[in-house]
């Protein structure tokens, strides 16, 4: 007897530990490129302290491409042998084409993929997975679980504050005299996915300080208003600012459930070294 649904999530989103021990959670891995030199994202072909070595010695930054159609089709091929279908959960369409790639590779396969646009990256895209789980263990089926993570994209609250201004200009995302003055003022920029799955800046608050008390409130809003207690903390190679992050947010929610992790590789390469992000859902009661 096949099994009913098999999970599928890329590596713009937050790996955690028990996704990568869940027997029907399928990883598939973006490839980061440096020049003519390619790396799968899987964290063992290139590690953390590696990319932030490469991308702080590059003179350009690397890119990030999608799985091919075609290596989606293989993976569907041997997973509609063992279950009745998939769920896929992919970064953002505006961000990334995965999840064209991931329709087109179920469709090649024959297999039947509900694949959903989490509308974000890092955390935003593994907390919908995480909320299938909840979904299937209730009972509910493969197309009503997909149906109600649509909907429930909308629930995803995200406040990142950039870390590395020159990584920023290096993308070619900044003008010389913006990082100059940014750099020179101690600007930092503060961006959110939207909910239509843009990324884009929302604010300029001057000084470390002010600004982690801005993503602070952010959070204490929406923990009064619809008490969120469950948040996390996504930080580009900065553990220290992340776990500091932790304690300033304690200190307003003492009964906050706070998760640590790495940015995703693919949000990493564009925002920077010392990047944090406050990340939560909404409906998180």
């Amino acid at each position: 007897m096949k099994k009913p649904i098999a999970w599928i999530m890329d590596t713009t989103g937050f790996v955690t530990e028990e996704f990568k021990a869940h027997p029907d959670v399928y990883i598939v891995p973006l490839t980061i490129h440096f020049g003519a030199e390619e790396f799968i994202d899987d964290g063992v072909d290139l590690t953390n302290d590696d990319l932030y070595k490469r991308i702080k010695e590059a003179t350009s930054l690397p890119k990030t491409s999608q799985p091919s159609a075609g290596k989606f089709a293989e993976l569907y091929n041997k997973l509609q042998e063992q279950y009745e279908c998939a769920i896929a959960v992919h970064a953002s369409a505006k961000l990334s084409g995965t999840i064209a790639s991931s329709t087109a590779g179920a469709e090649m396969s024959g297999f039947k993929v509900y694949a959903i646009d989490s509308l974000a990256l890092s955390y935003g895209l593994s907390g919908l997975v995480e909320r299938g789980f909840e979904l299937e263990e209730q009972g509910l089926k493969a197309e009503e679980i997909a149906q109600r993570l649509e909907k429930e994209t909308t629930n995803f609250r995200n406040y990142i504050l950039i870390g590395n201004l020159s990584q920023l200009y290096k993308g070619g995302r900044m003008s010389g005299a913006h990082y100059y003055l940014g750099s020179l003022l101690q600007i930092k920029p503060i961006v959110q996915l939207t909910a239509d799955g843009e990324l884009k800046p929302i604010d300029k608050v001057r000084s470390h300080n002010k600004a982690i008390q801005y993503l602070i409130k952010h959070a204490q809003k929406d923990h009064e208003d619809y008490g969120v207690r469950r948040f996390q903390i996504m930080h580009g190679h900065t553990m220290k600012e992340a776990e500091s992050l932790k304690q300033e947010v304690l200190k307003i929610i003492p009964d906050a459930d706070i998760l640590i992790g790495d940015l995703s590789s693919s949000l990493a390469v564009h925002a920077g070294e010392e990047t944090l992000a406050l990340l939560w859902r909404k409906d998180d009661l």
